[in-house]
């Protein structure tokens, strides 16, 4: 008997390819607050402010790492900036030029970079472009 003369017979179909497997989520980005899901730290005093910092720059004294972190409080957060070590040749260009600032809201623990420039002017530029986020 030929297949053709085989009445409700399917051709044999090909193995259905395995689901592939679910990511996992991604891990949690400091801003979007702990590791576990919690709510971000919201500092109390510059000293707590420092902690949060620390978490974004290298460690102090560290090859390429700065030679100390400061705070600035201002009336909606605290900016925490780095100073660095003098070049060995100040007319040469900077061999990691860029850095960051840190602002932590004293509202809801966000945490905003912004670029390295002096406290005061960082703190305006916060002020101009910072809305909080929905947390």
């Amino acid at each position: 008997m030929a297949d053709s003369d085989q009445t409700g017979s399917n051709p044999p179909q090909p193995p259905t390819p395995p689901t592939p497997p679910t990511p996992p989520p991604p891990p949690a980005r400091p801003q979007d607050g702990l590791a576990d899901g919690g709510p971000k730290p919201v500092p109390a005093n510059e000293d707590e402010a420092l902690e949060i910092g620390r978490q974004h720059f290298p460690e102090i004294g560290s090859p390429g790492g700065p030679s100390g972190l400061f705070v600035h409080e201002f009336d909606a957060g605290y900016l925490v900036h780095a100073s660095w070590p003098a070049p060995e040749d100040p007319t040469a260009p900077p061999a990691e030029p860029g850095g960051s600032n840190v602002a932590i809201s004293k509202e809801n623990g966000d945490i905003t970079f912004l670029p390295n420039f002096p406290p005061a002017e960082a703190v305006e530029l916060y002020h101009r472009f910072y809305r909080p986020s929905d947390s």
